[in-house]
C-alpha cells in the first residue's frame, strides 16, 4: 500500500477525532485505564493541529492514523525517574491512534518511522515516547524498534514507561 504522512489541517478535525474515538474505545475494551479520564480530548487534538503538531497517516485520500509530534516540550520529561539516554533536542510521540479499519496492519509502526522522517528533517536526532503500563501494543512496538526503556514519569496522574531512540550517534 501507499502510504503519505502529512501535517493536519483543520478540515481534517472530524476524521482525526472519530479515529481517536474508536482508540479510546479500543483501550477500554483491551481493559486498560489508559485514555479513559477524558484524555485525549477533541479540543487537544484541535490545539495540536493549531499549533502544527498534528499529522495525519494517508492511504489514498482517507484519513487512518493520527499522531502528535512535538520538539523539545514535554514537562513530565524532566521529572523522569530514571535516566534518557541523550539531554539534546527530541521529538515527543503523542496521542498515536489507528483507524479501527486498519488495525493489525502495522501502520502504528509506519507512523513512527514517519515520525523518524520527520525529526531528522528537522535535526532531531533523538524521539522519547511513553505509554501505559498495560498498553501492550505500544510497548511490542517500541520493543521492535528499538526503543530503549529509560524509567517512568508522571503523566496527569498516573506513572507511565518512558523511552527513548537516538537517530543517530549524538
Amino acid at each position: 500500500m501507499n502510504y503519505t504522512f502529512r501535517v493536519a489541517n483543520p478540515t481534517d478535525l472530524p476524521k482525526i477525532w472519530e479515529i481517536i474515538k474508536q482508540a479510546i474505545l479500543r483501550r477500554k475494551n483491551d481493559g486498560s485505564t489508559q485514555w479513559q479520564d477524558g484524555y485525549p480530548n477533541e479540543t487537544l487534538i484541535e490545539n495540536d493541529i493549531e499549533q502544527g503538531n498534528g499529522y495525519v497517516l494517508i492511504e489514498g485520500i482517507q484519513i487512518i492514523g493520527y499522531t502528535a509530534i512535538i520538539f523539545n516540550d514535554e514537562p513530565a520529561y524532566e521529572d523522569l525517574k530514571g535516566t534518557w539516554l541523550t539531554n539534546e533536542e527530541f521529538a515527543v510521540i503523542h496521542r498515536l491512534a489507528i483507524s479501527d479499519d486498519y488495525i493489525g496492519k502495522g501502520l502504528a509502526q509506519k507512523i513512527m518511522h514517519f515520525t523518524e522522517e520527520v525529526a531528522i528533517q528537522n535535526h532531531i536526532f533523538s524521539i522519547k515516547v511513553d505509554t501505559n503500563f498495560d498498553n501492550n501494543a505500544m510497548l511490542n512496538i517500541f520493543e521492535k524498534l528499538g526503543y530503549s526503556f529509560c524509567g517512568e514519569v508522571s503523566f496527569r496522574g498516573g506513572i507511565r514507561k518512558a523511552f527513548e531512540k537516538t537517530l543517530r550517534i549524538i
